[in-house]
C-alpha cells in the first residue's frame, strides 16, 4: 500500500521518471527510472531495488549514455 510520506495521500500512478543527483558537487541526470509517483502532490519513490540500481549507476565505471549542457540559475 503506498503512503506518501510529503503530503500522506494514499495514491500513487506508476510512472517512468528523471531525476538529476548531485554527486559531490557535479549535477547527473538518470533517465527512465520506474517510480511511484503521488497523484496528490507528485512526490517520487523509487523502490530499493530501484534505489540500488541507480547507485550502481552513478557510481560505478559505466559511460553516461550522453551529456548534455546545464544551465544553472541562481536564486537571491
Amino acid at each position: 500500500m503506498f503512503h506518501c510520506n510529503i503530503c500522506g495521500s494514499g495514491e500513487a500512478r506508476a510512472e517512468i521518471v528523471e531525476e538529476v543527483f548531485n554527486l559531490n558537487g557535479k549535477h547527473v541526470l538518470v533517465e527512465g527510472i520506474p517510480a511511484k509517483v503521488c497523484a496528490r502532490c507528485g512526490d517520487k519513490t523509487f523502490s530499493r531495488e530501484t534505489t540500488e540500481k541507480i547507485r550502481r549507476i552513478v557510481h560505478g565505471h559505466l559511460e553516461p549514455a550522453k551529456s548534455v549542457p546545464m544551465d544553472v540559475f541562481e536564486y537571491a
